[in-house]
């Protein structure tokens, strides 16, 4: 059982490892592209941001979409959007043109982004469901860590004696203008997901929602006796007879502060600055004196780090829980930049010790905001408007991304590196009262027994 529901979770989860990759795939390209079509600053941070503009578009859609056609049907449509992106921009022929297929590739983002951790959430046990879920949180970082790699081997290839005889169309894309390689590289991992996805179930949650009991009962008999198959339906068809459906449903009653509350984490996880340093880390290393060849490999560090620690989070996240996880991470996201803003302050000459803390960030970041911010916008939302009410958060998260991409470079040009993260540690204060304070545990609870927990909160 725990393997098979483990193998379709990885499935899933490489809609992750897309956004992950897409998210990522950027930063190797932001300087080629800027001298290419000589952009200006605002340009710059519209083409770093463009694509999560498509991302918001996509979430704002899958919510609605998934609860009417399914979870698994609107998957497959977000791995057609990856492919026609990376597709798309390694062949356009103008600034314009590429900033359409990057919306085309956000939307597929928004769209996995969203429901690859549901559908993990609703197909998981309550014992591991935390785990499986923080699986999504993994990918993510395997798909920010590979596209580093292939950023930093198409980088050397560009410059390699071994393609200088090439000419038309394979030089264009590999050597003179590299940057489309590096975005058409995306197709290899978005064509892998389509297939699989082909190989998953339909969530049974879902299927029980839209009145197919005897469907969803013959998924869950893959996993679990039947017995254990008809109590899990069972409660799933009485926590829906509790529950109205509508928007309104979601901004009141009951569920007004679960919204609340992954609304905000959602936002805070994003202006904690990690994008910032996804997005424009080499820029940044470079202000702290290291070369471009240098900060590029600087990313790949940043990279491996961000992977290693999501695995502190696989590891507790089921057993320490949630709340102490996200408690402790933030607070050391927020020494962290405190101290990275005093090193670029004070201008110490030390490329080794703003690497360290940067690094430290990354791993505080890792264990906690990462993968438990996912894990709980998967489960806090009761099943009859799960997939609007987060699609609701997860907007909040692209919102929050789609600031910091836009914003980074006004922010290091105005506020200077020092200034801008101790802007980001400062918006870490209402994150930890939020995760001490506010945040319910729901570490080991079914997704019906945590729905119920609201239910009698509001009684």
């Amino acid at each position: 059982m725990k393997n098979n529901v483990t193998f379709l979770a990885l499935i899933a989860a490489l809609g992750g490892f897309l956004f992950g990759y897409d998210t990522a795939i950027i930063s190797g390209t932001i300087g080629f592209v800027k001298v290419q079509f000589d952009l200006s600053t605002v340009l710059e941070g519209w083409y770093v941001s463009s694509a999560l503009v498509g991302t918001i578009l996509g979430v704002s859609v899958a919510g609605i979409l998934s609860d009417r056609y399914g979870r698994k049907n609107i998957l497959i449509m977000s791995g057609l959007f990856f492919a026609l992106s990376a597709i798309g921009c390694a062949l356009s022929g103008s600034f314009e043109g590429l900033i359409i297929y990057r919306l085309l590739g956000g939307i597929g983002v928004g769209i996995a982004s969203m429901l690859s951790p549901l559908y993990i959430s609703e197909i998981a046990p309550a014992k591991n469901r935390g785990k499986l879920v923080a699986l999504y949180q993994l990918a993510i970082t395997l798909g920010i860590l590979v596209a580093y790699f292939v950023n930093a081997y198409l980088l050397s290839l560009s410059t390699s004696e071994s393609l200088t005889t090439t000419s038309g169309l394979t030089h264009k894309i590999f050597i003179s203008e590299v940057w489309r390689a590096m975005l058409g590289s995306e197709t290899v991992p978005a064509a892998i997901f389509l297939l699989l996805l082909f190989a998953i179930p339909k969530s049974p949650r879902w299927l029980t929602m839209k009145g197919k009991r005897e469907q969803a009962k013959s998924i869950l008999l893959r996993f679990i006796t039947e017995k254990e198959a008809d109590t899990e339906i069972q409660n799933v068809e009485d926590i829906l007879s509790k529950e109205s459906s509508g928007i309104k449903t979601i901004f009141s009653g009951p569920f007004k502060l679960a919204m609340i509350i992954g609304i905000s984490l959602a936002v805070l996880s994003q202006i904690s600055g990690i994008n910032a340093i996804i997005y424009y880390g080499p820029k940044i290393l470079e202000e702290g004196g290291l070369q471009l060849g240098d900060a590029l490999g600087g990313q790949v560090i940043i990279g491996i780090v961000n992977v290693l620690f999501t695995f502190i989070a696989l590891w507790k996240i089921d057993d320490l829980g949630r709340k102490p996880l996200l408690t402790y991470g933030i607070v050391g996201i927020m020494i962290s930049l405190i101290i990275v803003g005093l090193l670029f302050y004070f201008e110490v000459n030390n490329t080794y010790l703003l690497m360290t803390f940067i690094l430290t960030f990354i791993a505080c970041f890792a264990f906690s905001f990462g993968p438990v911010l996912w894990v709980l916008l998967s489960e806090i939302y009761p099943l009859k408007i799960r997939g609007a009410a987060m699609s609701i958060a997860t907007m909040a998260v692209w919102i929050g991304t789609t600031f910091v991409g836009q914003m980074t470079p006004w922010f290091l040009e105005n506020l200077k590196p020092h200034g801008t993260f101790w802007f980001f540690a400062a918006c870490m204060i209402p994150a930890v009262y939020l995760a001490v304070k506010v945040l319910p545990e729901t570490k080991g609870k079914t997704l019906e027994e945590i729905e119920n927990y609201w239910l009698t909160k509001e009684e």
